[in-house]
This record gives structure tokens, C-alpha cells and sequence, in this order.
């Protein structure tokens, strides 16, 4: 008889704003940002940024995630807006992480809030599955000053899909044979990887809860929305092949960096420009890392928050800035369908240690003098400052020559590839 998986989804409630209200707390801040309207957000006198986390008390008001910080002040007039600390929150973070790994050492880190946990065979050490799951909540609680909900499960998915039901700061589980009773009468946008416009395509044809969607023709499903389509009804009948990652030199999963735009993007120039400079900062930290990536992919967010992504699989590995923003580009114009744009991002996955260079077949000539210019550019950085050198395009365009550089972005974007 084979032994049932135990994987637990550890996911912060509020991330930003839970880590920001714990560090004013350590350092003596007695305001509690958690109990009035407020928002972790960018920068609202440069009417620049969204909405990255918010209380319950904004929640209440309507404030979305997402939603521009103009439109959150339109709707509460006294809402308290605060920039992000990226330092606090990756150092929260790394703290989790190391907390759960008292428990197992395969902890996964999915995004910089959410980590899973393989607990299978520590039955003996760690006890019951639901019980040890209230311990670690309580344990995060008092040590640390914020609340997680946990999802417990016999795969990745289903564990983070337990962790999305009620919320905070609780304990769910979503078992194979619960799959009828928890999941299938939910809508069908509330399944992973399920977005906007899926769930419109999908509604079109009249599947709108995720039973409709398990139960629905797997080929029709392939027509219509092609090897998406094949992922989404296997999630939604509880199928995931996904495994824990054993590879301890690689320190992370991807490289990723992402902005929003504090304007419509409506061309391509501008938008390979935006594109440009995120590879820019996203390409030095694999650089930094000594990292090489196989996997690109592009993200685009419109105005109205519908989400398009693209990625491929190149056939070598690089941190070439030049290779990897080709890349990039290529897949972008293949997703956009021409709505204006407020955020972009990529992301660099199937990482591995740099070898001593040699000229990929793959490769041309230009590429190999584009990797010593980027190595005598990171120098140039280094030592004189990042704006110290950029390019020529950048010049009276209005434009950032280098976005990003958070020191977050190690943490991957969301996708399908738990």
C-alpha cells in the first residue's frame, strides 16, 4: 500500500502589511495598521503604484489588491498608504522559512508569502498532520506577530487551494475524496491558473463552478483553450505531479522582477523599453548568483487587471542580458493583444550553476561579445553607481533605463509549475 503524501501550504495573511504592523511593533510603534483602513502601496504623490496588501478594515471599504492607489483614495478619502520595505519583508521571510524547516527540510519556497512543506514519513517526530499545523500557526503568532492559513493536502496544489478558503488564520484541508464537498461547488475563477479571461471563455460555455469544469470534455476543453485547457481540468480534479525541489546549491527556484506603470502603455517601442529594463536588473542578479536560466517568461497586466503570460523553454542556458531580452520581446508581442498596459514583469526559471563559458551552438558571435559586455557594464555599476552607464534609448524617453532591483526578486511569479 503506498503511503499517502502530507504537504502543508504555509501562506501569510496580508504579507506586506502583517510584516510591516509586526516590525512597528518591535520597534515601538504603537499604531496598529492592521485595525484601520490602510494599504501597503507605491508611491501615491508620484501617482505611482497599487495596492500590494491591505487591511481588514480597507477590505471592508471595497479597497482591492491590485487597484490603483488613486482609485483606493477616491474610495476612502483617510486611507493610510505605505511604501513598501522590501528589506523587512524579505528578512521576515527568510525567518518563516527557517522556522518550518525545523520541522522537514523540504520547504519549498513558492513566493516570497507562501511556502509548501513535504511532512511525509515524520508522522513519528511531528505527530498528527492538523494538530502540528495549529502548532505551527499559533508558534508563527507568537514569535513573530502575524497570522497564516495553512492548507493540508496529498499534493502542492490542493494544499495551496485549501489555503485559500476562509481566511486569516486558519487550518484547512482539502483531501482528494473532499474534492466534491469543498471545491466543485466553488466558481470556477477561484481554481489556481484559472484567470479573468479563462473564466469568461469558460462561463461562455457554460462551466462556472469547478465541478462543471472536472466534469467537462477534456478534449473540448484542449480546442478551446489548448495544453491550458488539459492543466486546468486536471487541477480541478485534484491532479498534481509537481515534486519538492532537492537541488540545495541552487538557493532559489527564479529570478524575477516586475513594475507598475504609472501610465497606459499603448506601443510596442515603449514596452520593449519597460521590458528592457527589467531584464537589465533581473539578468545582474543572475549574474550575481552565478546562475544561468533555461525558462523565460513575460507577464502583462492591463488596466483593467486581466493578466496575460507567456513563456518558453530556450534551448540553451544563459544570463546573457541581450539573449535573455530577445527572449523576451519575442514573447511579449506574441501575447499582448493590444490593451493598454499598467504592470509588467518577468521572470527567469530552470536555473543552474554558470560553466566556464564556451560558444553554444545555439549562440552566434554577437551573443559571446553581448556576455562581455555585460560582465564590463556590472563592473562599471559596481563602481560608479547604476544609473552610471545606460543606454542610448533610455535618453530624454521619460523612462527608467533600469527598474526593479527589489531584493525580493528572487522569489518566483506565480505559475503553473508548482
Amino acid at each position: 500500500m503506498i503511503k499517502k503524501k502530507v504537504v502543508m501550504h504555509i501562506d501569510v495573511n496580508s504579507a506586506f502589511l502583517s510584516w510591516h504592523a509586526a516590525y512597528n511593533q518591535q520597534i515601538g510603534i504603537e499604531e496598529d495598521i492592521m485595525n484601520k483602513p490602510c494599504v501597503i502601496g507605491g508611491n501615491e504623490k508620484k501617482r505611482h503604484g497599487i495596492v500590494l496588501a491591505k487591511s481588514i478594515p480597507a477590505k471592508k471599504l471595497g479597497i482591492k489588491t491590485g487597484q490603483s492607489l488613486m482609485e483606493a483614495r477616491l474610495q476612502c478619502p483617510d486611507l493610510k498608504i505605505i511604501s513598501p520595505r522590501y528589506d523587512i519583508y524579505v528578512r521576515a521571510s527568510r525567518k518563516l522559512r527557517d522556522m518550518l524547516q525545523e520541522y522537514t527540510p523540504k520547504v519549498d519556497v513558492f513566493s516570497i508569502d507562501e511556502c509548501f512543506m513535504d511532512l511525509t514519513g515524520t508522522e513519528l517526530i511531528n505527530g498528527d498532520a492538523i494538530l502540528l499545523a495549529y502548532q505551527i500557526k499559533e508558534r508563527i503568532k507568537t514569535e513573530f506577530g502575524y497570522t497564516v492559513n495553512i492548507g493540508i493536502s496529498e499534493n502542492k496544489l490542493l494544499a495551496k487551494q485549501a489555503s485559500e478558503f476562509e481566511k486569516p488564520d486558519k487550518v484547512h484541508t482539502l483531501y482528494v475524496e473532499e474534492l466534491k464537498s469543498k471545491l466543485w461547488p466553488l466558481p470556477v475563477g477561484e481554481l489556481f491558473m484559472v484567470g479573468r479571461r479563462t473564466e469568461v471563455k469558460l462561463n461562455n460555455i457554460g462551466i462556472n463552478t469547478i465541478g462543471q469544469l472536472a466534469n467537462a470534455d477534456r478534449n473540448m476543453l484542449s480546442s478551446l483553450l489548448k495544453s491550458h485547457g488539459r492543466l486546468i481540468y486536471d487541477y480541478a480534479r485534484g491532479i498534481d505531479c509537481s515534486t519538492f525541489s532537492t537541488e540545495e546549491s541552487i538557493p532559489f527556484k527564479g529570478v524575477g522582477n516586475g513594475s507598475t506603470i504609472p501610465f497606459d502603455v499603448e506601443d510596442s517601442l515603449t514596452a520593449h523599453k519597460i521590458l528592457l529594463s527589467l531584464v537589465e536588473t533581473a539578468s545582474k542578479r543572475l549574474r550575481d548568483e552565478d546562475l544561468s536560466c533555461r525558462v523565460v517568461a513575460v507577464g502583462i497586466k492591463d488596466k483593467s487587471f486581466g493578466y496575460l503570460s507567456h513563456q518558453k523553454k530556450l534551448s540553451y542556458f544563459t544570463n546573457c542580458t541581450y539573449d535573455l531580452y530577445e527572449a523576451v520581446q519575442n514573447l511579449f508581442d506574441e501575447a499582448w493583444d493590444r490593451q493598454p498596459i499598467r504592470h509588467m514583469n518577468v521572470s527567469f526559471t530552470d536555473l543552474e550553476k554558470t560553466k566556464v563559458k564556451q560558444l553554444n551552438f545555439f549562440q552566434n558571435q554577437y551573443s559571446a561579445k553581448m556576455e562581455k559586455l555585460d560582465c564590463a557594464i556590472d563592473h562599471i555599476r559596481e563602481k560608479y553607481g547604476k544609473y552610471s552607464i545606460i543606454r542610448g534609448g533610455y535618453i530624454d524617453s521619460g523612462l527608467s533605463p533600469i527598474l526593479g532591483g527589489y531584493p525580493d526578486d528572487d522569489y518566483p511569479d506565480m505559475r503553473s509549475i508548482l
